[in-house]
């Protein structure tokens, strides 16, 4: 297997080109290729078909563009258009073609228009958007409603010394053909026009036309720099965190001062003498360290949750570096991939190290649990959404060449370097840092008040973490689920490590409570307290779908949800791994300044 790992990281390597790369240099008269790509409803932004499925002016023979993989992943299926765009020479109400279309034909149309689908075309990797149609609905008595298609599309494109600079389609001063009337057997005969203007900009980069919107002003622009809330929330993270940090540490330190004042004054007496009049976290300091139920399980669930905070971390730091194009489709999800694919070292070393640790021995059922923890929720998930896509024709749905290379990627990169990883923290794992031994017999756990029931510090543990994102969490969604394009992505470094800090501090202080109240099993309590925040998220975007946006229809309810519900279970792996060796690093520093006998 190992020859081919090279071929497929060059061939993700290769869908991903740099910053720049896209752009094409002219000369006066070259003929420049729009392409058309897709055709969809406008709130339902993963549901896209693609464009000449509608009954649109279509060359005899239909020639695609080669796309990236991520450009397949983000729904993309260019092909040439009709439009002859020659650069900087201007045409005016030039004949694109004379379309004559069946009853059946302008019935879809109406409905698309209806349905207030959008098109986009791509001219030097240049988006372009505008509606399909128009429709007007006025009044309640009488009421009037008016559909009208766009049969003519002016393009204005700028251009600096070679190279296109900026690109818009409208129809700002165009008419549209009605299709109120059309209800006879006959078939309608539209001519469809275009007309292109190029006009000189002093603007030499791309990048310095965003002030005007990449695409004209189709999509509202919404995603500003929030200072105040984003102040709003570190001031909340700040004092809770200094709370947590100021009082754990005046109780611990009282705690501390107790239990060994209480140790030498009680140094002649017996060790269960000593256990029958002590209460508190140090009555249970030969139980603290016995291993959890379900040890494999827990280490899967540390190893990958520690490859998604490497696979986070690792696209905000390229994200700061500069390294996705805005004009480049799907840029971030080729990164994801080939993160993913490059991590997975990561998950098998940090499980088989830690089960090794806690006295595992079926190290290669660990491996093959840590390797299919993600893989296979997402493989189903994926599979639903798919097939959904696939039943309804749209371009979402992935081609079978596809499927096969990123199957192949997962068999021939992703999985190796899972069991590379494996046998690697096997080989260097050493005995588990206990400062304390473990006694036989297990101690019995006295009742526990309500507050201290696992479903309270799951509640408390995961909606103090979600409250500090809650706001920029609003902004991601519209990045993913709506028209925008993120580019606040240090703002976004910053409320990551808030996340991650809160999340840290919370499980520090719920465990204390839990061991002060004499209750030893913190092993998987620590993973579901922060963990739980990734169920808040998937709440949250229950709230957003209905609330927040106008999505509708099953193809986007599909899968908008079944990709939430993955959303939440890869923040509670990540989530819950923090949580865990937050309170490992606690509860080891808490006793090893203990005396004991």
């Amino acid at each position: 297997m190992a020859p081919h790992q090279p071929w497929l990281l060059l061939v993700l390597l290769a869908s991903w080109p740099p910053p720049g790369s896209s752009e094409t240099h002219y000369q006066p008269g070259d003929p420049v290729v729009l392409y058309v790509n897709k055709v969809g409803p406008y709130h339902n932004p993963q549901e896209t078909y693609h464009y000449y499925q509608l009954p649109v002016c279509s060359p005899e023979k239909i020639r695609h563009k080669s796309l990236s993989l991520g450009e397949v992943l983000d729904g993309d299926r260019m092909a040439e258009s009709m439009y002859q765009i020659r650069f900087r020479e201007s045409v005016e109400k030039m004949v694109l073609c004379v379309k004559t279309l069946t009853l059946d034909q302008v019935e879809r149309l109406r409905q698309a228009i209806e349905e207030l689908y959008y098109f986009e075309f791509v001219v030097d990797d240049i988006p372009l958007r505008g509606f399909v149609g128009y429709m007007e609905e006025s009044g309640f008595l009488p009421h009037s409603h008016k559909i009208g298609l766009w049969t003519h599309l002016d393009f204005h494109l700028e251009w600096n010394g070679d190279r296109i600079i900026y690109a818009n389609v409208s129809v700002r001063d165009v008419k549209p053909h009605s299709l109120d009337d059309v209800h006879g057997p006959g078939p309608l005969s539209l001519t469809y026009t275009y007309s292109v203007r190029w006009s000189e900009t002093a603007s030499e980069r791309r990048g310095e036309r965003r002030g005007r919107g990449d695409d004209g002003g189709f999509f509202p622009r919404t995603l500003e720099i929030h200072w105040l809330s984003i102040i709003n929330s570190m001031v909340l993270v700040f004092l809770l965190v200094g709370f947590v940090v100021v009082i754990l540490m005046r109780v611990l330190k009282n705690d501390l001062a107790r239990y060994n004042l209480d140790e030498e004054a009680s140094s002649s007496s017996s060790g269960d003498d000593f256990d029958q009049g002590d209460n508190g976290w140090k009555i249970i300091h030969t139980d603290v360290f016995r291993f959890p139920p379900c040890r494999s399980l827990l280490c899967a669930v540390l190893g990958v949750g520690s490859q998604f905070l490497a696979l986070g971390t690792g696209i905000i730091a390229m994200a700061l570096l500069g390294m996705f194009n805005v004009h480049r489709h799907g840029a971030i999800n080729s990164a994801a991939i080939l993160l993913y694919a490059l991590t997975c070292c990561i998950s098998g070393y940090v499980s088989s190290n830690f089960y090794r640790q806690v006295g595992g021995e079926r190290w290669v059922w660990n491996i093959v649990l840590t390797t299919s923890l993600f893989s296979a929720p997402f493989f189903v998930t994926w599979s639903v959404v798919n097939s959904v896509h696939w039943a309804n024709g749209s371009t979402q749905a992935l081609p079978a060449t596809t499927i096969l290379l990123l199957l192949t990627v997962w068999l021939l990169v992703g999985f190796p370097l899972t069991v590379i990883g494996g046998i690697f923290g096997k080989n260097r794992a050493g005995p588990f840092d206990a400062p304390c031994r473990t006694k036989n017999i297990a101690r019995e756990i006295p009742p526990q008040p309500w507050y201290k029931a696992t479903l309270v510090h799951m509640t408390i543990g995961g909606f103090l973490p979600f409250s500090a994102i809650s706001v920029e969490l609003y902004y991601i969604f519209a990045t993913v689920w709506g028209r925008e394009q993120y580019t606040l992505y240090g703002i976004l470094f910053f409320v990551f490590a808030i996340l991650l800090s809160v999340g840290a501090c919370i499980s520090i202080a719920l465990t204390y409570f839990q061991l002060s109240g004499e209750d030893y099993r913190w092993w998987w309590r620590s993973v579901l307290s922060a963990g739980s925040t990734g169920v808040f998220i998937f709440l949250y975007s229950v709230f957003y779908y209905s609330r927040r946006s106008n999505m509708s229809g099953a193809v986007q309810t599909v899968e908008f949800f079944g990709y939430s519900l993955l959303t939440g279970y890869v923040f509670f792996l990540m989530l819950g791994t923090v949580s865990f060796f937050a309170s490992l690093k606690f509860i080891r520093y808490i006793y090893v300044n203990l005396k004991m006998d």
